[in-house]
Parts: structure tokens; sequence; C-alpha cells
């Protein structure tokens, strides 16, 4: 080919172009979705995500290599406008062979008019907030449930960088969540408020109770000596017999705790048959906090003595139980409710979504809390009428893996028959419309759920509401470009790259290859794109920031979102966050895909 002449090969790489020109428009006009379906302000969008789609159905790699050899343009930043990419190639071919005069109109000059704003970026603000000619990637942040009473929080969020607050339904009620977009308002008008709907979340059931036992210990130093006594505060029991809160416990006689003074000891036998003293250093109306520098168990019951008083200890919390699963081991799925235990070397445990047991067959694969523990179905049996999925672990930690109640099961190989929106979802989207911008659905599979969100909001009168979609799952990933289509009906939309569950599914050695994709399929149909999940985690929870996170956030300046989870550092997370997305957007871009035949939106795997 390097014998060839120049002028033969570039015929031939212009033959190749017009070829690749022919097929995307015929798939543009056979497209199974009509187009005309499409909102105005996703025409252009809609149509040249079908022809992405259809030019990536290919392996272009190799024309890329002769493109590039040639000195042209390899096509690698295609996705804002295939048609014209395609166009500018062939057009510079032209002239090379000296069939049109050369052009500049792809090299302005110093004095050229600044380009006007990309469809994305106008789709990017009218969801997201902000101006079109703005491209510095929003931040958003997830309320955290003091945000509900504390105003000043949300204040100082926003004027840390948030630019749009996130309220997640799956934690607190309706009127926190009205507070807190009252407090958003406030803090400043061009915030956004988007609501983040929970969604059918596959988990594990509850565990048998364990024992009635509260654990209080000294801190000591690396030689043993105490620097911190064992602590515990005595409380009178409540009035509706619920349990106390975290660092106390309840007795039985109200008019013994009354009688407690400063210096007095108090004696008892811990659960463990251990003898314990302990010593009043603070007295409260209704409580007393008692002191000592031995470890000792608390158990429901426990006589207390002072100067031969007694007392007993009130209903303390079961301690949280937990089954230790080992490689090899059988976890048995049941769609009970009934708690899980370990029975003879098997795990029983139930599934809070037991439709998924329904549908599940031998040979798929199911991962637990967060891919913790990953197996595949060994049998399906029927029990009394209930269907049982035996799942055999291939993977645990070589002592055995911890799985508590409340653990997320991940069933990537199972199509799962339940709507994206719940019950519970649909009386949050009862209380929210009133006051918020944008609707977040969460684990949605198919375009049909999407369909349904749509509906669901008209019969409220919220159509005119932003609406994101979550991509969580690998049969999502896969519908994508359809999901796409069907959300692009409405003018306000985005795609958020849910990367915790996604990654758990897809698998962690793909996740970035996953959301490359998802990057390259947004930008092909103009829809902004939230990254999400993990996003400066550390610096958020301890303080201190990862140098891998910290690249892991300057990556997401390709995104038009970030958002932030909660944690009790994210002021200093908001402002580090805001700081590298500015200077990462000073910086040129360095994008060169190797455009190979990509199969995530079909069902080859």
């Amino acid at each position: 080919m390097l014998n060839t002449p120049r002028s033969q090969r570039l015929d031939a790489l212009r033959a190749e172009l017009m070829d690749l020109r022919s097929a995307v428009e015929d798939a543009e006009r056979a497209a199974s979705v009509p187009l005309s379906r499409a909102h105005p302000v996703h025409a252009a969008g809609a149509a040249n995500l079908i022809r992405y789609v259809a030019l990536r159905s290919r392996d272009l790699r190799d024309l890329q290599d002769r493109l590039t050899a040639e000195g042209l343009s390899s096509l690698g930043r295609m996705e804002a406008d295939v048609l014209r990419n395609l166009d500018a190639v062939v057009g510079t071919i032209d002239a090379a062979l000296g069939h049109v005069a050369p052009g500049d109109h792809d090299n302005p000059g110093p004095d050229a008019e600044p380009r006007p704003p990309t469809p994305l970026s106008v789709n990017a603000a009218a969801l997201l907030g902000g101006t079109a000619d703005d491209r510095d990637t929003r931040i958003m942040v997830t309320l955290p449930s003091e945000a509900a009473n504390d105003p000043a929080l949300v204040a100082r969020f926003a004027r840390a960088g948030m630019d749009v607050a996130r309220i997640n339904c799956a934690h607190d009620d309706s009127a926190a969540w009205e507070r807190m977009a009252r407090h958003t308002r406030a803090a400043g008008t061009g915030i956004r408020i988007a609501t983040d709907l929970a969604g059918p979340k596959v988990r594990t059931g509850s565990l048998e109770p364990g024992p009635r036992v509260v654990k209080v210990s000294p801190a000591r130093d690396a030689l043993g000596r105490v620097i911190e006594p064992a602590s515990v505060w005595l409380v009178a029991p409540s009035a509706d017999g619920s349990a106390p809160p975290p660092g106390e416990i309840p007795v039985t006689d109200a008019a013994w705790l009354a009688r407690l003074r400063i210096d007095d000891t108090v004696e008892f036998t811990d659960t463990r048959g251990r003898s314990r003293y302990m010593t009043v250093v603070a007295v409260r109306d209704g409580g007393a906090r008692i002191e000592g520098d031995r470890t000792a168990y608390i158990g429901t019951g426990t006589v207390l003595d002072v100067d031969g008083r007694e007392t007993r200890v009130g209903a303390v919390p079961s301690v949280d139980q937990a089954l230790r699963v080992h490689r090899g081991d059988i976890v048995e799925l049941r769609p009970d409710a009934e708690p899980g235990f370990t029975h003879e070397g098997r795990h029983h445990v139930g599934c809070t979504v037991p439709e998924a047991l329904d549908v599940i067959r031998v040979g798929d694969r199911v991962l637990f809390d967060d891919g913790k523990i990953e197996g595949f179905v060994r049998a399906v049996a029927v029990t009394d009428g209930r269907r049982v999925a035996e799942v055999e672990v291939t993977l645990a930690s070589p002592r055995g893996t911890k799985l508590r109640a409340e653990k997320g099961i991940n069933l990537p190989d199972t199509d799962l028959p339940i709507s994206a929106l719940t019950d519970e979802d649909l009386r949050a989207l009862d209380d929210v419309v009133g006051f918020t911008d944008i609707v977040q659905l969460s684990f949605a599979r198919s375009p049909g759920d999407v369909a349904r969100l749509f509906d669901e909001l008209d019969s409220r009168g919220a159509g005119h509401l932003g609406v994101v979609v979550k991509i969580e799952t690998v049969r999502a990933f896969r519908a994508l470009p359809e999901i796409l289509l069907e959300l692009m009906q409405r003018p306000r939309v985005g795609i958020m790259i849910a990367r915790g569950d996604l990654g758990v599914e897809a698998g962690w050695e793909r996740l970035a290859e996953v959301q490359e994709e998802i990057l390259w399929l947004c930008e092909a149909a103009h829809v902004p794109v939230i990254w999400a999940t993990q996003v400066l985690d550390s610096l958020a929870g301890n303080g201190v920031p990862t140098r891998a996170e910290v690249t892991d956030a300057a990556a997401g300046e390709r995104a038009e979102c970030v958002m932030l989870n909660k944690g009790p550092h994210i002021e200093e997370a908001i402002e580090a966050l805001d700081d590298i997305l500015r200077r990462m957007h000073g910086h040129l871009e360095k994008k060169r895909p190797l455009l190979r035949r990509l199969r995530a939106w079909s069902h080859e795997g």
C-alpha cells in the first residue's frame, strides 16, 4: 500500500468514507424508532445518535491508521456531528486531489468569530442550570439529613460551589425533603434541585437477631495504658419502649436512677461472668454517666448495684448479626421474609424482591454487597411452592466475608420482571413534584421504564420537569440507545453514570470501558451526563483525598456534571472539586479513541 501513489490511496480512502456516509444515512432512514418522536430541541441529536451507533457497529481501526498516515483526521472526535466530520475529511481529500480549492473553515484564524454554543452545552444548561456558553462542569451535591434543619449548612455548600442539590428519597421523609428544598432555594436562585427516586433495589433480608448486649471498652495506648475510660450513660426507660440511641443503656427503675450521685460506684457482673465496677462521673435529669477502666459486656437484665440498692438493665438493641461466607459455600436465596441463618454449613438468606427468584436461572451470576461475595446459581428448587436459588460462592475473602442484612444483591444475567418505579417511588413523586426541578430514575432497564415515568409525571401535571435516567445495570447499558431515544421526547433530560452498581454488574475491569462508551454515546445524542459514585469519597469522609480519586475527579471534567456524596468533610470536597474542574477546564482534551466495533449495544456481551 505504501508503494501505491498517494492519489490512489486518497481515492480509496474517499470511497470508504463515502460508503460509510451512505451506510449511516441508510441507518437513519431505517430507524425502528421514528425520529419525529424526538422533541424539536433533540431532533438533530436523535438523528446523529442513530448515525453514530451505525458507524460504531463497524471496526474502523484500520481506516483510522490509514487516515493518520496520510495526515488526515482519524475520526476520533466525531461524536458531536458524524456527517460533518465525515464530510470534513472528504473535503480535505478533495482539496488534496485538486478537486476543490482548499478551505480554511476548519482552521479559523485568531480574529475569527467565537464558535456558538454547542447543542450539548445548550441542553446541559437547560437541565443543570448555568448558561450555554459556560462549559465548566457543574457540581451536584447529595444533601445530608442535617440539611433539613440547618439552612446555614446548605448556604455553605452553595458558596463552596454547589450547582445542583440532590435529595435522596431513599432516606428521610417528605417533610425533610421539603425543608431541604426550601433551604436550597434560599441559598441561591440558580441552584437546581434533583430528587432521586430509590427504585427497586434488590437486597438481602433480615437475619436472626443477635444477643441483646452492649460492649463498653476503654481506649488504650500502645503500652496498654488507659487513655480514655469506658463510658456509657444510664437512662430512664422510654415511654414507648423504644431502644435508646447508641451510647445509652436504659434501666428499669427510674427512682433508682434519680438517687445516683457523682462518685457513686455501680457494681455488676457482666454477661461473661466478670465482676465490674464503674463510677458515676456526671448526672442529669433522667440520666447518669458511668466510667471504668475495664471492658464490660452489659446485657438486658444485667443487675446493677449501688450500696445494696439494685435495678436491672432494660431492653438493649440486638447485636447486628452476619453470616460468614467462604468460597465454596452454598447460599440459599429464598423469597420469604423469615430471618436468615446458617445451618450445617449452608446459609439461608431472604431476598427483598421475591419476583427475582421467579425468573432466575441456573448459571446466572449473583453478587452480594457490592461484589464482595460472588457466585452463580447452581440449582433452582421448589420448596413448599416457592422457588429457592442455590448459589455456589466463587469469590469471598480467604477468612470468610461477612454478609449482613440489607446488603445489595446484583443479578447481572437475570431479566427482572419489575418496574423501575415502585409504589414507594410513586408516593415520593407525589411529594416532590411541587418543589423539584429534576427527577432521577433509578434502576431503569428499558425504554418502557422511561415512558412510565413520563406518564406518571404527566398525570401529576409535572411534565415540564427535567428527567435523568441512572445507568446502573448491564441491561440498561445495552439498551442505552433506545433509552436515549425515548428520553429525548422531552426537552430537559440527562443520563447519570451510576458507577457503583454498574461497576459491580459489568465487572470492575470493564468499568472504565463502559463509562467511556456511555460518554461517547451521550455526546453523540447531545445529552448531558452526570459522573457519579465515590467521587472524592476519602476527602468527604476522612478529610484527606487519595491520589487515585483526584485523578478520577479530574476525569469527570469530560461530563457536564459531577456528583458528590455525603460525608463530614463534604464542604472541603466541594471546594476541592471546584478547583480541580476549573484547572482541568483550562487544558486541551487529548482524545483519540481506537474505533473498534462496539458490542455494548448488542446482546453479544
